[in-house]
């Protein structure tokens, strides 16, 4: 009986003498740290700093606190009277297998100890990605048009982050160097006519090819307010499958939809679908004011069985469909790591039931989660075919940003079947390269064709297009000699001092019929110092093709693509920008 007393004792004292910790991580610059694993020494007690270096965790007088970082001296505090705290985290250039990393709640590290358990044999990699075959120079003789859809997914960047952070191998396939550089947002203008755009443009030098220059091509959609956007009908459709139970799939998946959930309005109605071994309903249409019951039933999920994806992509389309809002925004949101494998399974099958779904009206947003046996493919299949969009989301951070500051571009589209043609001028431009997009380009004649799909613009989304030229007149390694044409001469018309002509297509949400839009972009008529902006998208796209290891970035390491993106960091108030150069310095 006494030694039951002095353990309630005890328990009590630890109880009281726990209480919560906050602070600030930064580097020795000042910068703050967003994504430093921080722990408990000696519990499963765990937290992360948010984008801006921020944290909050539950520890008691006496407790050590361990700061650890990729690329940095792990840092450990012993908790005295203090409640608040300003950690300083110094750059190492030791192993990065003295580095711990925490997945939520499991201490990992790179050499294979999960949780204080060793893994002699690590859980076979399977994750899969669409083969990417890089765009290369093209002459203006024989190819005077460019066609592609837009891309405003951006889960290529944040998976390549976290392979980064966890210190993997990243696989060529798995860049995709468009949606790295739209992952960030760029200081475009609003649009102020009747075209839910702006459409921006800048020619500048290459930095990684003295011989060539940049154009970019940047769309900036329209800001639509919360409050004006639409009623929705939102269908959650969750993957519950076995491959789901994990700290970083299922649970990070319902605190990400607890954060949507958070946006919702008394006008919006929410169903929810679950999938595994077969699929079924867990929560029927439902107001959006009623938050607690919607938290209640992501709560309840638990992950087990098979994965019959196919047949919960039907049902939730199903339930959109009944409960469809004429003038609504009406979308189905998808949450899963992409591993099916009963039923519709196969990309191609998973196409056709996407693309025969599209035409209800009903939209698309796919939410990826995970690792090890991550499907990109089947995720890319389903957002590209499924008037949608994607994201990779591999953090709590992420989550804030793609539900929560960006909620509204996610769920809410303001243009759909955007295509991009540009018609270079031959009296200024010898060949041309489009840099990424290369699972996105579309036939020269598939322009004019409303019948063909392309991508969606959401709300207050910016997307970017990058093309490397060579002028005429100059010769490059990159510019093979090929026969004259006999039977197409070039027309002698002068255009001045026209570059290029780009073209956009694009149709209301609810439209049918595309719209034109049509602008020259001239030749600067001196060099001119390219703006924040470019020299930060050039920093993520040089840093991309090293990844690919691409004989375009003419052998410019990445010392070059800290040197862009330090120089066009800009005011940077999100953090986004200070990540990526520490994320670079980490993967050197």
């Amino acid at each position: 009986m006494k030694s039951i007393l002095l353990l309630i004792i005890a328990f009590s004292f630890s109880q009281i003498s726990a209480r919560t910790i906050t602070g600030t991580v930064i580097d020795e610059s000042g910068l703050s740290l967003p994504g430093v694993n921080i722990l408990v020494k000696g519990t499963n007690t765990s937290a992360q700093t948010d984008i801006d270096g921020k944290f909050s965790i539950e520890a008691s007088k006496g407790d050590i606190l361990t700061f650890s970082f990729i690329g940095f001296i792990t840092e450990k505090i012993k908790i005295k009277d203090q409640t608040i705290l300003e950690v300083v985290l110094k750059e190492s250039r030791e192993s990065l297998d003295e580095v711990i990393l925490l997945q939520n709640d499991a201490e990992r590290s790179l050499s294979g100890v999960v949780s204080g358990i060793s893994y002699a044999n690590p859980p076979e990699n399977t994750e899969s990605y669409k083969p990417i075959e890089e765009n290369i120079f093209k002459r203006v003789g024989n190819a005077p048009l460019s066609t592609f859809s837009i891309d405003v997914d951006r889960a290529g960047y944040s998976n390549i982050r976290r392979m980064i952070n966890n210190g993997q191998d990243i696989p060529v396939d798995a860049v995709k160097i468009e949606e790295m550089i739209n992952y960030f947002n760029y200081d475009y203008s609003q649009p102020t006519g009747n075209d839910p755009f702006s459409i921006n443009t800048e020619v500048a030098a290459t930095p990684w090819n003295d011989q060539t220059q940049l154009v970019k091509i940047g769309l900036q959609g329209k800001i639509i307010p919360l409050d004006d956007v639409p009623a929705s009908n939102l269908v959650f459709l969750i993957d519950v499958s076995g491959s789901m139970n994990s700290p970083n799939k299922l649970e990070l998946l319902k605190s990400a939809f607890k954060l949507l959930t958070d946006n919702l309005r008394e006008q919006d109605k929410v169903a929810m679908v679950v999938y595994a071994g077969a699929a079924g309903v867990v929560l029927e249409p439902t107001s959006g004011n009623e938050k607690a019951k919607i938290k209640e039933a992501l709560q309840k999920l638990q992950a087990g069985g098979s994965t019959a994806g196919g047949e919960g992509i039907k049902m939730a389309y199903k339930i959109a469909e009944e409960h469809f809002i004429e003038g609504g925004n009406n979308r189905v949101i998808l949450a899963t790591d992409g591993d099916f494998n009963v039923g519709a399974s196969s990309d191609r099958a998973m196409e056709d039931l996407i693309e025969e779904k599209r035409n209800s009206g009903v939209f698309l947003t796919c939410l990826g989660f995970g690792m090890g046996n991550y499907k990109d493919s089947k995720m890319e299949t389903l957002a590209d075919k499924g008037n949608g969009n994607y994201a990779y989301i591999d953090n709590m951070q992420e989550a804030k940003r793609v539900l929560g500051t960006e909620f509204g571009g996610t769920i809410y589209t303001i243009a759909k079947d955007v295509k991009i043609q540009v018609e270079f001028n031959p009296g200024k431009v010898a060949a041309y390269r489009l840099i990424g997009y290369e699972n996105r380009l579309l036939n020269d004649e598939d322009f004019n064709d409303d019948q063909k799909d392309a991508g969606e613009l959401g709300s207050g989304h910016t997307v970017t297009a990058l093309y490397e030229i060579i002028p005429v007149g100059v010769k490059s390694k990159f510019l093979k000699e090929v026969d004259d044409l006999k039977y197409s001469r070039m027309k002698n018309k002068d255009f001045g001092e026209e570059l290029l002509t780009v073209k956009f297509r694009y149709k209301e949400p609810d439209g049918n019929n595309s719209k034109l839009i049509t602008k020259t972009v001239n030749s600067p008529e001196t060099e001119k110092e390219p703006s924040e902006d470019l020299k930060f998208m050039s920093a993520v796209a040089l840093f991309g093709m090293n990844l690919r290891e691409s004989e375009y970035s003419n052998n410019c390491g990445n010392d070059v693509v800290i040197d862009l993106a330090e120089a066009g960091r800009g005011a940077d108030g999100d953090g986004y920008r200070a990540e990526f150069i520490r994320l670079v310095k980490t993967y050197e």
